[in-house]
């Protein structure tokens, strides 16, 4: 069973492999898109890179439920509708939805996962020790 600290250096590793970024700059705080500059074609890669670090399977849509930000259902004139963020809460719990969810325009959505939300999935998947 990893600890927290193990989560975050395996999930840093990753994305420093994934991105080519430099280890310094996967704070936890740090946006996937918008701090590290991951595109849609990263995330396979990271989502390869955390079931090979974690020996986890992460099913397709799961990490990144892209599906809901390109359901009618969802979303309306380019905003994702509250029963939209009701189903993006009840996929990713990891992820703090409240900034997103005052003005949720998909295009912004892409900035709002974070190096602590990735460590947060992964947690919720492996059995982590304090």
């Amino acid at each position: 069973m990893p600890t927290k600290e193990e989560v975050f250096q395996k999930v840093q590793n990753a994305l420093v492999e994934a991105l080519g970024v430099d280890e310094e700059e996967v704070t936890p705080e740090a946006t996937l898109v918008g701090d590290l500059g991951a595109e849609s074609i990263d995330f396979l890669d990271i989502v390869f890179r955390l079931e090979k670090a974690f020996d986890i399977k992460i099913p397709r849509g799961e990490l990144f439920p892209e599906d809901v930000l390109t359901n009618s259902t969802y979303v309306e004139d380019g905003r994702v509708t509250e029963a939209g963020l009701a189903e993006l809460r009840k996929r990713m719990p990891f992820a703090n939805l409240d900034e997103f969810a005052k003005n949720p325009n998909v295009q912004d959505f892409a900035n709002l996962l974070t190096v602590a939300d990735m460590c947060r999935f992964v947690e919720s998947k492996v059995n982590v020790t304090a």
